[in-house]
């Protein structure tokens, strides 16, 4: 394998979290930050820093650009120095990465519309200054305009700095697996993953272009310094293979691993799976922290293939975890790991009434109490929680579901003119023909019109309460939201606002609850989830001072792509067969969701497919460890307010 080689010394010096450190499993310099947006500021101050140093040499500041969700907040940062603090763009030239081919400028799926949306149309740049590739250029004439497109870098001396983000497959920019070490600017036809993660954006895979121009590999490689960003979970595996990988055409960006002046900046989500990280006890001595501890347990049992309560002292001396043991013998820690692991058992996720609540997850007090759960989009509840919530109803709970978003961008406009003509039927009118007449001419570079957005809010409303009747819960119990931030008709949302903060401050403030369940599936940190969870904190945090909220608890569920890790689960319900049928019904309800779901994801699955998979797969994990067999579990993590 080979060794690390010493990095330089980078500018991000914002006390990143886990430092870079020569060990035989990182090939590439990165630091890894708590917040992401932390994180692009620093990625920000960087690039002003290059800019006011060539602005000083009286020389061009050549940049290079990527597109996509990772590098928004950079450019946000970077608009604020120009409108705040004076940061002139006046010297830079900037070359993107990539285009899809065929793509209008106009297009707001086009890099074009998003370069400009996200940076241009703020900053002093002189439009002439600016390149990114042309998606209008015939495909008879594309090799001849790569080649200009190169020859015109070139002229200008090359990257100072070039800006990327990485895909699940490893390609940077839209170079796929298979790309060469010495590519060129060049039409690429892009990898099915690709178009999977870009099919929201397109509103479904079939809107996707299959081809691209894209920067090669050896045009990116000669930018004098590179900076790769990467958020969230979903990113951690194609970070780990890239980071600690060989290098290989299979994962493009391991070609990154011979540049002399690279830098990764991550998130813990994307850093999670490295080594140091998953797994620190093979790397160096460690602090063992109970969480530590508990997470090294549970990685030696699925390595060993062991329960608990069965792992000796060798097991942990082959394993790297003899310090562990100079602290503690394997009998302890096997005994605390497992009543700790039992203990978050429960068939009671509001508290067992008139019991002793010293070892269990919630309080026995009060016996009845006033729940909100919060689900980003119209069916987050059941597909994440169905279960609990069936059983917090069941139990006599005052449940309240609070629907953050109306998710009227997930329906189809298929599903849409469907029910604008279902309602010719019933009662012709003018106003069901104007939506099927908005929907028949629409075409894929234009936002739904209001009315459209209403009509497929109103579909999704309708589905809600087929779904929670079905649990059991009475309509007054069921508040839409409709969060402003969301209603943009289009993938890109706003940010949050004061008056998305006041709305679910009201709920809480109107229910008093003594739960609250929220969404912690933060794979995206621009999604939809993530922004609805700091919704909710933020709307906490302005209300801490309010008596209620002394003894309220506040527990997040993961959706249908991630789950907690065993070693995090605070809470484990277990689910019986029958209920996990009532699960899938309700999840059923949401007939627009079910099939030829517009945001599939690369699961071909329907999400009661995935859901159900999930939660079995949590039992078995807790059986695997030497817990009671149960038919599936769902998961939650109680969040600790400081």
């Amino acid at each position: 394998m080979k060794t690390a080689t010493a990095p330089q010394k980078t500018d991000i010096t914002h006390k990143p979290i886990g430092q870079f450190e020569e060990t035989r499993f990182e090939k590439i310099h990165n630091v890894i930050f708590a917040d992401s947006n932390v994180a692009s500021v620093r990625v920000a101050d960087e690039i002003a820093e290059l800019i006011k140093k060539k602005q000083a040499q009286g020389k061009t500041c050549v940049l290079g650009l990527a597109t996509g969700s990772s590098p928004i907040r950079v450019y946000e940062e970077l608009v604020r120095k120009h409108k705040e603090e004076g940061l002139s763009f006046h010297n830079v030239v900037t070359f993107n990465l990539d285009e899809y081919l065929p793509m209008e400028r106009s297009n707001i799926q086009s890099y074009h519309y998003f370069m400009h949306e996200h940076l241009f149309n703020h900053v002093d740049i002189p439009e002439e200054n600016i390149h990114i590739p042309d998606g209008t250029v015939p495909f008879e004439k594309a090799v001849a305009y790569c080649l200009s497109y190169e020859k015109k870098i070139k002229e200008y001396g090359g990257l100072d700095f070039q800006l990327l983000g990485i895909g699940r497959t490893g390609h940077i920019g839209f170079n796929e697996p298979g790309s060469h070490y010495n590519s060129g600017t060049r039409v690429i036809t892009l990898d099915h993953i690709t178009r999977v993660d870009a099919a929201p954006a397109f509103l479904g895979i079939d809107n996707v272009p299959r081809k691209a121009i894209t920067m090669g590999i050896a045009t990116v490689r000669k930018a004098k310094r590179i900076i790769l960003i990467g958020w969230g979970q979903n990113k951690a595996d194609i970070i780990k293979k890239t980071i600690e990988g060989e290098i290989s055409s299979h994962v493009p960006a391991t070609y990154l691993q011979n540049h002399n002046n690279c830098t990764f900046v991550l998130d813990t989500g994307a850093g999670s799976e490295l080594t140091r990280n998953k797994t620190p006890w093979l790397v160096d001595a460690c602090e063992w922290t109970e969480e530590l501890k508990a997470k090294a347990i549970v990685w030696l049992c699925e390595e060993t293939g062991k329960t608990v309560l069965s792992l000796t002292d060798k097991d942990y001396n082959d394993n790297g975890m003899a310090d562990l043991l100079s602290l503690e013998d394997s009998y302890d820690l096997n005994i605390k790991m497992f009543n700790k692991l039992q203990h978050t058992i429960t068939g009671w996720p509001g508290g067992k009434p008139n019991a002793d609540d010293t070892n269990r997850p919630e309080r026995a007090t009060p016996a009845k109490k006033r729940v909100i759960i919060f689900s980003p989009h119209p069916d987050d509840d059941v597909i994440s929680m169905g279960g609990t919530f069936d059983r917090l109803v069941e139990q006599g709970h005052e449940v309240h579901v609070a629907y953050q978003t109306s998710g009227n961008i997930a329906v189809s406009d298929t599903d849409a003119r469907k029910y604008a003509e279902i309602a010719m039927y019933i009662n012709s009118s003018d106003r069901a023909q104007k939506l099927i007449d908005s929907i028949a001419q629409k075409n894929e570079s234009r936002a739904d019109s209001p009315e459209v957005r209403k009509l497929k809010g109103n579909i999704r409303r309708g589905e809600s309460y087929a779904a929670t009747r079905y649990v059991g819960l009475k309509d007054e119990n069921v508040h839409f939201l409709d969060l402003p931030f969301y209603e943009t008709g289009t993938i890109k949302k706003n940010n949050l606002s004061e008056k998305d903060i006041s709305i679910v401050m009201d709920i809480i403030t109107k229910i008093k609850p003594h739960q609250i369940y929220a969404a912690g599936d933060l794979a995206d940190p621009h999604g939809t989830h993530k922004v609805c969870l700091d919704a909710v904190l933020e709307a906490l945090d302005r209300l801490a001072s309010e008596p209620f909220l002394k003894d309220c608890w506040l527990w997040l569920y993961r959706g249908a792509w991630h789950e907690w890790d065993i070693n995090e689960i605070e809470m484990a319900v277990p689910m019986s067969p029958s209920q996990v049928l009532k699960k899938r019904n309700a999840i059923f309800c949401h007939q627009s969701q079910k099939d030829g779901v517009m945001f599939q994801g690369d699961d071909a699955r329907e999400f009661w497919m995935r859901a159900e998979e999930r939660n079995r797969d949590t039992a078995n994990k807790y059986k695997a460890l030497g817990m009671a067999s149960y038919a599936a579990m769902e998961a939650f993590v109680r969040h600790k307010f400081n």
